[in-house]
């Protein structure tokens, strides 16, 4: 790395965006942006990403002026309705019912902010994934294994979560996990810090 390259962060506490972002074997620190992350009234599930994958890159930028900031946000829908965090086992087992068979959408949102410039690069990031038939147990199973409270639509792809599903319809895997590096590694080019330089 140069020496008067700007500082990399990644505007995230998420251990799963760190560890992939450590795949592209750049030096990066983390922060932890506040951002208020509750939907907008008749936002579609791209526009919300969108929005909070920008409004954390700037958060971050505030705490790190001049650096490249990396915000993302990611959600998953089904009918274009926004699966939440269940938050509790109750909740987990009517996401997982009403999801068993079905196609979901894991939107991601990815901005790259530039603090020297100002210039921001952002785009979402689709990737479809096909849902098996479910039984009950096999949806108790799951959860008693995983316990993907925390996880939008109660998906925790990177573990158990493979399981559930039928078939992945994306391009880049990484975007279901939170961070597609595909995107980002061009992002970055496009701001001076290649990654294969």
């Amino acid at each position: 790395m140069r020496d008067d390259a700007p500082a990399l962060i990644l505007a995230s506490t998420s251990p799963f965006r760190r560890e992939l972002l450590e795949r592209l074997m750049l030096p990066f620190t983390t922060c932890a942006p506040q951002v208020d992350e509750t939907p907008v009234p008749g936002e579609s599930p791209e526009e919300m990403v969108r929005r909070l994958a920008v409004a954390k890159a700037r958060a971050g930028a505030k705490l790190h002026p001049g650096a490249l900031v990396i915000g993302s946000d990611q959600c998953a829908a089904c009918d274009g309705r926004i699966l939440g965090k269940p938050g509790g086992h109750e909740q987990a087992v009517e996401q997982l019912t009403a999801l068993s068979g079905r196609r979901v959408v894991f939107h991601t949102g990815l901005c790259l902010l530039d603090g020297r410039s100002g210039g921001i690069q952002e785009a979402v990031v689709p990737f479809p994934i096909r849902f098996r038939n479910l039984s009950a147990a096999q949806i108790e199973t799951y959860l008693q294994r995983e316990q993907p409270y925390r996880c939008a639509g109660s998906i925790r792809s990177e573990g158990l979560g493979i399981a559930l599903f039928e078939a992945m319809e994306g391009e880049d895997p990484t975007a279901l996990v939170g961070l597609p590096l595909i995107r980002l590694t061009q992002m970055l080019e496009r701001a001076g810090r290649p990654v294969l330089a």
